[in-house]
């Protein structure tokens, strides 16, 4: 995880950008009760700059899950994939909901290996979904 102050003007456009979502999960930021971190998507130990093109909303269990992490494994090929890039790649493209928002499914090789490095199916935030489902709060219109 990254050490570098990131400017509160800078931290701003990235939670509009991202509508105040997690880039990886979709969890909205304002359910949770906690503010959500900033995510070097090439961490800056890989040479990922802090620019806005670099930056993306997360919850906190995804950003700690993900770490350092770049690159997943196609579970269907085997392959080495990069992993999801919420800056350069559409969402709806690389993932789907299943069974009414309580799913989340990879579409693509590297929205596969992004479920499968970040967990994106974990427990506590499949119980969280089930709560937000019920209470229409879940799963996001786009």
């Amino acid at each position: 995880m990254s050490q570098t102050r990131i400017p509160s003007a800078l931290r701003q456009a990235v939670a509009e950008r991202s509508h105040y979502r997690c880039s990886y999960c979709l969890t909205p930021e304002d359910i949770t009760g906690v503010a959500f971190m900033v995510d070097h998507i090439i961490p800056e130990s890989l040479g990922g700059r802090t620019i806005l093109d670099n930056l993306c909303l997360a919850c906190w269990g995804c950003n700690l899950i993900k770490r350092d992490r770049i690159v997943g494994i196609d579970p269907h090929s085997g392959a080495v994939v990069r992993l999801f890039n919420p800056n350069t790649q559409q969402w709806l493209e690389q993932f789907a909901w299943q069974m009414e928002g309580l799913l989340i499914i990879g579409l693509t090789p590297a929205g596969q290996a992004t479920v499968n490095v970040l967990q994106l199916n974990r427990a506590a935030l499949v119980n969280a979904r089930r709560l937000w489902i019920a209470a229409g709060q879940h799963p996001p219109d786009e």
